[in-house]
């Protein structure tokens, strides 16, 4: 059996429009909102578990980037935002976000880059993109 077709490999899935019903202004504030009241809940800071360094990230967020939200399948989209650690470092997050019945939901979060190194990068395999080692 032959393996999926592959493109190259990509820091981000290309962009594509988000389906009906839902536009990116809708999936950036879902992420938005989503870090907005995890802070609050968290002491003033966005927290979320670094697997490499092995302890909790304590977080602001800088910037979630538009330009850099693609859908992934029919009802799941990606979003890339930058956060400052309270130790000063840059982190690049990726969200995932999900539609369901017009509800838009946060179902992952992974640490995609570290001060600017990526930790994956991501190939597209049989009209799926996926994660990959870098």
């Amino acid at each position: 059996m032959p393996e999926h077709p592959k493109k190259e490999h990509s820091e981000h899935p290309t962009r594509e429009h988000p389906g009906k019903g839902v536009s990116l202004d809708n999936i950036a504030k879902t992420v938005e909102d989503f870090v907005k009241t995890d802070s609050q809940l968290k002491g003033g800071h966005f927290s979320i578990y670094d697997p490499v360094s092995n302890k909790p990230l304590a977080l602001d967020l800088e910037k979630v980037h538009k330009d850099r939200l693609s859908k992934i399948t029919e009802n799941e989209y990606f979003v890339c935002a930058d956060f400052k650690s309270t130790e000063g470092k840059m982190y690049d997050l990726d969200f995932f976000v999900k539609e369901d019945k017009g509800n838009l939901k946060v179902t992952e979060i992974s640490i995609h880059k570290e001060e600017g190194k990526p930790r994956y990068n991501w190939v597209e395999e049989g009209g799926i993109w996926k994660k990959i080692p870098t």
